[in-house]
């Protein structure tokens, strides 16, 4: 079962929301049977996706992300509600490329560079909110942060990882989302950029046994 956090600052200048997500992505793996590659990138939207959707207001209301990129893994899905619950799909699951020049599974590359993030929002109104940017890296967390800034105007920081054992499961996912609040002082975004600079990458992270709750402890410190 996934684990969820949001914190509020003391100050009440930033907001993180954090998650455990890795028998999220464990049981996306299980049912579409993806490469490892892929079961990085579908963690990653639907770990995202359930962290947006604990934003909406009303446990009713959904949101759904679409991701079109060029690159083999084809269109990505996932949809959430107001509470989290989260379900995804992918139009390619297997998709075997080599590793990035980093030694780490190429998300990007199995996304593509080019294509387009879609955020659609069921708010119980008449028509639904519709958001779309151009991907600016495939990696999934940057093309979210760019979302916020584009299309909410909501200065934003995204993380988010999926670890994949050599036998294809899921050793650990998670993510968080590091908001500033409407009046944040300049020091509440210099303070926010040293925190999560000091961060380990979200699986090690979990991997170490740090909880989300831990992590945005670890964002919010000094707030």
């Amino acid at each position: 079962m996934a684990t969820l956090v949001r914190s509020i600052s003391q100050n009440g200048g930033v907001i993180c929301t954090a998650i455990d997500s890795t028998d999220i992505a464990a049981k996306a793996e299980q049912i579409h049977k993806t490469s490892a590659t892929v079961t990085a990138a579908l963690g990653r939207l639907l770990t995202a996706a359930s962290l947006m959707g604990v934003m909406l207001k009303n446990e009713e209301h959904s949101i759904t992300l679409r991701l079109q990129g060029d690159g083999p893994a084809g269109l990505l899905i996932a949809v959430t509600d107001g509470l989290g619950n989260v379900r995804g799909d992918v139009e390619n699951p297997v998709v075997e490329i080599p590793l990035n020049g980093l030694g780490k599974l190429d998300v990007a590359g199995a996304v593509g560079r080019n294509g387009s993030l879609s955020v659609v929002k069921d708010l119980g109104l008449k028509d639904p909110y519709i958001g779309q940017v151009p991907i600016v890296s495939g990696e999934i967390a940057e093309d979210i942060t760019h979302y916020y800034a584009v299309s909410e105007q909501t200065p934003t920081v995204c993380a988010l990882g999926v670890l994949v054992n050599p036998d294809l499961t899921v050793k650990a996912a998670g993510g968080f989302l590091a908001q500033l609040l409407p009046g944040a002082a300049e020091e509440d975004i210099d303070r926010l950029e040293q925190n999560i600079g000091k961060l380990s990458s979200v699986t090690k992270l979990l991997t170490d046994g740090v909880s989300a709750e831990d992590i945005c402890r670890m964002v919010l410190e000094g707030f």
